[in-house]
């Protein structure tokens, strides 16, 4: 009697560890994700805000869809005006900028 009472009880602590060792590698999986996937888009995207942020006037954007132009106005927090050719101007959405390509100068303050 006492000996299938100990083998029950070696079965269930030797059952816990073996789920243990089954999980482990999924863990291991979603740790690797995590490093190789979830935090460098997570640092990028941060670094588009950034650069969406600092956007001013003169500044030369590439939007998501090809087109070129220079930042002639910054309507307000959420839109853009763009020059893309002489005396043609456009608004567009902030988010819609992929990336600056030239840096414009620093506007001067008329005094």
């Amino acid at each position: 009697m006492i000996t299938p009472a100990f083998a029950q009880s070696a079965g269930g602590a030797a059952g816990a560890s073996d789920i243990i060792l089954q999980v482990a590698p999924f863990g291991l999986i979603l740790i690797i994700m995590y490093f190789l996937i979830i935090r460098p888009q997570q640092k990028r995207a941060k670094e588009h805000a950034d650069l969406l942020k600092n956007i001013r006037r003169g500044d030369m954007v590439v939007m998501t869809g090809g087109l070129i132009g220079k930042v002639s106005k910054i309507s307000d927090e959420a839109e853009v005006e763009l020059e893309i050719a002489p005396n043609v101007k456009v608004r567009v959405v902030r988010t819609m900028i992929a990336e600056v390509r030239s840096k414009g100068e620093p506007v001067k303050d008329q005094a």
